[in-house]
């Protein structure tokens, strides 16, 4: 029979919260497959972990989950671990996964730590509802397809930044999101932890001012309902009846359906369209 791989969650900072069952998944398991095996070395040592360990990182994760597989389906079981937090959320282990359901490998997680979470319960945002967008793309063009998204997003935000790039991060965020609420948290579960409330610009002064350190975790306030139709007044707004009538003409509605949707979009009465169109033919 094929073998498990075990997503084990390891500490983002402070070692007391790995659990008993990460600690005896990682004993048991036949072979740790860690992002940094010379990180995660010291984590083993401290929980006396001495389980055989190899490599699994970004620039491998193709050749090496092959090989991963092919131990699973011998029948041995593998842990997976990253440097911190939970495997597959922003790690090269969503592929691992992937190549094990298409292997017919049973995936199964040992929860603990993750970063996302923690900072999102902390940050005093709105929590039902949230997107999580790990690190802003580096390409330019998927960058800014990201930052489109964003603009309109409703939902809490998630993201994470290294501290060299928090600054140009906040500012293009306040560029392109305005003055929506931020909470920067620092050094989750360490000792200077921080949660760091404020307007993107404020925010952005701030760090300007004050250099961060440590991994940092941005939970941005969404665009409320309220942001939302007040944007999309001020777009009709901009527009002139007649213009906003032959778009939807041009949709192929007929006159009285166009009146009623654009009168619904300028927030009057279908008769004010109705009149003002006539008065202009009369002119």
């Amino acid at each position: 029979m094929a073998g498990t791989l075990y997503l084990c969650a390891t500490p983002i900072g402070n070692l007391e919260d790995m659990t008993f069952r990460a600690v005896r998944t990682l004993r048991e398991a036949d072979l740790i497959a860690a992002e940094d095996t010379r990180n995660s070395v010291k984590l083993l040592n401290h929980f006396d972990i001495q389980t055989p360990m190899t490599s699994y990182h970004e620039y491998n994760k193709y050749d090496k989950g092959r090989k991963l597989v092919e131990k699973l389906l011998e029948g041995k079981n593998i842990a997976l671990i990253t440097d911190a937090g939970t495997p597959g959320i922003s790690d090269p282990g969503e592929e691992l996964v992937l190549m094990c359901h298409e292997a017919g490998i049973t995936v199964t997680a040992v929860p603990g730590a993750a970063a996302c979470v923690a900072a999102l319960t902390i940050s005093g945002l709105p929590t039902r509802r949230f997107a999580f967008e790990a690190f802003l793309p580096a390409d330019k063009k998927e960058r800014e397809s990201v930052l489109e998204t964003l603009e309109k997003e409703q939902r809490t935000i998630v993201l994470y930044e290294a501290p060299h790039r928090l600054v140009k991060t906040l500012k293009v965020l306040a560029e392109r999101l305005g003055e929506r609420q931020v909470s920067v948290c620092r050094e989750l579960t360490k000792r200077h932890e921080t949660v760091y409330r404020a307007s993107l610009p404020e925010a952005a002064v701030y760090y300007e001012k004050n250099a961060p350190r440590g991994e940092c975790v941005l939970v941005i306030r969404g665009l409320s309902r309220e942001e939302i139709l007040r944007e999309e007044k001020e777009k009709w707004e901009d527009m002139s009846i007649e213009e906003h009538m032959e778009l939807y003409l041009s949709q192929g509605l007929d006159k009285k359906e166009a009146m009623k949707r654009t009168a619904k979009d300028r927030g009057v009465q279908k008769r004010e369209i109705y009149n003002y169109l006539n008065s202009e033919k009369e002119k």
